[in-house]
């Protein structure tokens, strides 16, 4: 059970995308394993690669196919990866478990919502409307968005800016170190860590989160004492 009460009712909510809305690990996986088969190798199972779906092509391909960006042929692996991504973005991702009933309670209270995520504009802008969310989001702010990415807080401000609300009485939702860090440098955001998401053994107690869910349920009871109140 969630151990946290928010000390006013939220005026907007903001959520990471990956490992937090939408569990994108199956595709993601694919990707890597496209290239692995290219080569002659053997898919990976999903599960080894899931706790690096968080982590872009960089903790992907280094996980998959044990290369760094100082390898020669980085670059080209990773301009294979995105590419064959691109074009399978939402195969077999989608919403996590209680996400849909979580969204429709903050958009029936009239509490808008947005997305802020370090994933490029254009895989992140075809997995919202696959997922029919792009009509939905008040705000979504990719990785490109802005001159600064997370852990920066400017994802995080300009979301803000964007929706006509103070960043104080935001709520910020994320599965990585990097989304507490953002919603702590953007002042006095309140920060809630998804443990459910992509962060498998991290200690996500040490992140210095205001509180931290367990499953989207947890956070849609949070949500549901705070509107009910």
């Amino acid at each position: 059970m969630m151990d946290y009460h928010f000390p006013m009712k939220p005026l907007g909510v903001l959520f990471d995308l990956d490992g937090t809305l939408v569990d994108s690990a199956p595709d993601l996986v694919a990707a890597v394993n496209a290239l692995r088969l290219s080569r002659g190798l053997p898919d990976l199972p999903l599960e080894q690669l899931r706790p690096y779906a968080s982590l872009g092509a960089r903790g992907l391909l280094g996980a998959g196919l044990g290369v760094t960006p100082d390898d020669a042929d980085f670059g080209e692996l990773q301009t294979e990866f995105l590419d064959y991504y691109a074009a399978h973005t939402c195969v077999h991702s989608q919403l996590f478990y209680g996400v849909e009933e979580l969204l429709t309670l903050l958009e029936v209270h009239a509490i808008p919502w947005g997305v802020v995520t370090n994933k490029h504009r254009r895989f992140t802008n075809s997995l919202v409307h696959a997922l029919g969310l792009g009509q939905r989001a008040a705000v979504v702010v990719s990785g490109d968005t802005t001159a600064q990415a997370k852990p920066h807080p400017l994802p995080l401000l300009y979301a803000a800016e964007q929706m006509g609300l103070p960043a104080d009485r935001l709520v910020y939702v994320g599965d990585d170190r990097r989304d507490i860090q953002s919603a702590r440098a953007a002042g006095y955001m309140t920060a809630i860590a998804a443990a459910y998401g992509y962060c498998e053994g991290e200690v996500v107690s040490t992140w210095l989160s205001d509180g931290v869910a367990h499953s989207p349920i947890e956070l849609l009871r949070l949500f549901q004492s705070t509107v009910n109140a």
